[in-house]
């Protein structure tokens, strides 16, 4: 009898396990959970530092239908800039009322020949519809997956998904500007632009580290880490 209490408590541990494992954002405990943006953190508490997974929330009954309201996004955004396309969020930063909702969104613009460069959202798969012009997007899998590479030309209309934490990336193969929209599971994705993150990261990343790892030069290594790495968000 204690070998199925065992048995069947250790499989409740791995269930409940499985359930944080596999969620992305916490969900909501109430109807909505309006985002208090200017609350410091962390909150000092009987002399502890209390931080925040997310944001604080304020008064439901304080709450107005503009903490729920983002206006613009019909606004072409400049694409003229290093790499052609400029990306407009939506997340709970913009948009208070989208807290512990697990859900944001975000505008592209692409210029002719515009890239939105390879990075990945560790907190967030991505869906994205293609509003004008025509893109030519596509993922790389894990280590694991032996980093296949999945990739498709879509056009009007067309939908495409990126799952959760993968390195992917948009590429406007048309001489006209393009547009899309994308939806992601989290009111916070994230992102880290591949780039930017390993030749422009603060301090630099040991050149011989890079050097090793890429099979270049340390020359060549000491040149990208030089440039200058923008950031389209």
């Amino acid at each position: 009898m204690k070998g199925v209490h065992f048995l069947l408590s250790t499989l409740a541990i791995l269930a409940f396990a499985t359930f944080l494992a596999s969620a992305s954002d916490p969900s909501p405990l109430q109807d909505f959970c309006v985002a208090i943006n200017d609350t410091k953190s962390p909150v000092i508490l009987n002399g502890i530092a209390v931080f925040v997974n997310g944001k604080f929330c304020k008064d439901p009954k304080l709450a107005n239908a503009n903490d729920f309201f983002l206006s613009g996004f019909q606004i072409p955004r400049s694409t003229q800039n290093p790499v052609g396309s400029t990306v407009t969020p939506a997340n709970v930063d913009q948009i208070a009322g989208l807290n512990t909702l697990g859900i944001s969104l975000a505008r592209i613009d692409f210029g002719p020949n515009g890239l939105n460069p390879p990075h990945t959202h560790p907190r967030g798969t991505e869906i994205l519809v293609v509003l004008e012009g025509t893109l030519y997007v596509g993922f790389v899998t894990s280590n694991g997956d032996g980093n296949r590479l999945f990739t498709k030309v879509l056009n009007k209309g067309d939908v495409f998904v990126f799952p959760i934490g993968l390195i992917h990336f948009q590429l406007n193969v048309g001489h006209v500007n393009a547009v899309a929209l994308a939806a992601l599971s989290s009111q916070n994705p994230g992102v880290i632009t591949i780039a930017n993150a390993v030749f422009g990261s603060k301090p630099p990343i040991n050149p011989e580290v890079l050097a090793k790892a890429f099979k270049v030069d340390n020359k060549v290594v000491n040149y990208l880490q030089k440039q200058f790495w923008y950031n389209n968000s």
